[in-house]
């Protein structure tokens, strides 16, 4: 009598960072650079160059653009180099981190801190020089945002580090309004809000395709404490708000309102349909490495669009729309008073 031996499904290997962003695996960096997350940064100068364009003092002087840029580049990579001499002990003990240059030994400790100390000093002395004392003073709010208030006190508490944490991120957009102006207004402040609001969709995302990692190491995100289900959930919310907020750029732009909104149309649209996916099947992973990438680009395209925007060919595109539009209701104006 031969007895049945139980099949056992193969358990699936927890996806690393590379499988999300197969383009890590291609490109090497110096360990004294890979500490300073550099992938990060062009995003947050994107969304500091959407703050300069909401701005009437846009386009600015070539020197004034270069410093702010280049001042919030050092801010952002001082910060990632202090995120990252806060967390060696716990990238040490995640599967997708342990090979970082600290916690591999491939770096010191010492070494690190000294580069962010450099790259602070660099930072604050030409955004002061170059820019105003505005901007200088946001990006390091900016970055004592994300390595005090995310990185040390909400990441390992609750499930709402992100949400809160995001203020970290949304910063450069009141950077780019004080360098553009020397105070930020409405509109920067509507940038702002913006990326607050997308950035849980965002990070969720990923979230979802790195929740076993999360879990080893008992860091409280979201998919690890509520599960998928209710993460998808709130992705599809945040992407809904994120889809509401992003519309007010109409209001927000001091002209191209009509021309950004068009050409928003299918950003939102895109948006909605991948986080209702997710939201039907919280647990596919194509689906939320599909939402997380798309996030990205969804942002830089946003961000590109408020550029276009403040073109002059945008500009004339609304007021000849704003003309047609006044054809079009006059007689019935007339018919109806």
């Amino acid at each position: 009598m031969v007895s049945a031996t139980p099949t056992i499904a193969p358990t699936r290997a927890p996806l690393t960072r590379q499988d999300v962003v197969p383009s890590r695996k291609k490109v090497v960096l110096p360990a004294w650079l890979e500490i300073a997350k550099p992938r990060l940064i062009p995003l947050l100068l994107a969304t500091t160059l959407g703050g300069m364009a909401l701005s009437e003092g846009w386009p600015l002087p070539l020197p004034r653009l270069a410093c702010t840029l280049g001042g919030g580049a050092l801010a952002a990579a001082a910060a990632g180099v202090l995120n990252c001499l806060w967390e060696q002990e716990l990238d040490g003990r995640m599967v997708r981190t342990s090979g970082r240059a600290l916690p591999s030994g491939r770096l010191s400790a010492a070494t690190a801190f000294l580069v962010a100390v450099a790259l602070t000093t660099a930072a604050a002395t030409l955004l002061v020089g170059g820019v105003n004392c505005l901007a200088a003073g946001l990006s390091l709010l900016g970055l004592c945002s994300y390595v005090l208030l995310y990185t040390v006190v909400l990441k390992p508490r609750t499930t709402q580090n992100i949400v809160i944490g995001g203020v970290a991120g949304a910063i450069p957009p009141l950077v780019g309004a004080a360098a553009a102006t020397g105070h930020v207004g409405l509109s920067g402040w509507w940038l702002f809000a913006l990326v607050m609001v997308w950035t849980p969709a965002h990070f969720w995302a990923l979230a979802l395709l790195l929740k076993d990692d999360y879990r080893s190491v008992g860091i409280p995100m979201l998919p690890v404490v509520k599960g998928t289900l209710v993460t998808a959930r709130a992705i599809q919310a945040y992407a809904v708000v994120t889809v509401l907020v992003s519309s007010l750029g109409l209001l927000a732009l001091p002209s191209g309102g009509l021309f950004y909104s068009l050409l928003l149309i299918p950003f939102n649209a895109r948006l909605l349909q991948m986080a209702w996916a997710l939201r039907q099947q919280p647990d596919d992973v194509t689906a939320a490495k599909g939402l997380f990438r798309w996030s990205i680009l969804y942002l830089f395209g946003l961000c590109l669009l408020l550029l276009l925007a403040r073109l002059p060919l945008a500009a004339s595109f609304g007021a000849q729309s704003a003309e047609l539009l006044q054809q079009w209701t006059g007689p019935l104006a007339l018919v109806t008073f």
